[in-house]
C-alpha cells in the first residue's frame, strides 16, 4: 500500500493534479486573495501569543 505522501506526489502529477496546481496559482496571483492570505496568517500567528 502506497504512504500518503506517495499517494499525494502521484495526485499532483496526474492531469487532474496539475490542472488544480494550475488553478491555485492563477488564484494566488490575484491581489485579493494574497491579501487574504496574509490577513489570515496575521490571525493565526497572533493566536499563538495569547495563552
Amino acid at each position: 500500500m502506497p504512504s500518503i505522501t506517495q499517494r499525494i506526489q502521484a495526485f499532483l502529477s496526474s492531469p487532474r493534479g496539475r490542472q488544480i496546481v494550475d488553478r491555485g496559482r492563477r488564484e494566488l496571483a490575484k491581489p485579493e486573495n494574497q491579501a487574504r492570505l496574509r490577513n489570515l496568517l496575521t490571525r493565526l500567528q497572533s493566536r499563538g501569543h495569547r495563552r
